[in-house]
């Protein structure tokens, strides 16, 4: 039960990375250096709550 609730985490994460650098092309498109910056700073928090979650999935494995 618990890996499947970390695998539909993961999958969610998943997909929000991937409409977040859908964004990104528009993002370049339109200039706005502070959507930008915000951009990037949710891009790396998704990225830590990856390698979080990569973590514990090791942790359990183990």
């Amino acid at each position: 039960m618990d890996n499947e609730r970390v695998i539909l985490a993961i999958g969610r994460l998943e997909r929000a990375l991937s409409r977040i650098e859908s964004a990104n092309g528009a993002l370049k498109n339109d200039g706005d250096a502070a959507l930008a910056a915000r951009h990037e700073a949710l891009k790396a928090e998704m990225k830590q709550a990856i390698r979080t979650i990569d973590g514990m999935i090791k942790r359990q494995e183990h």
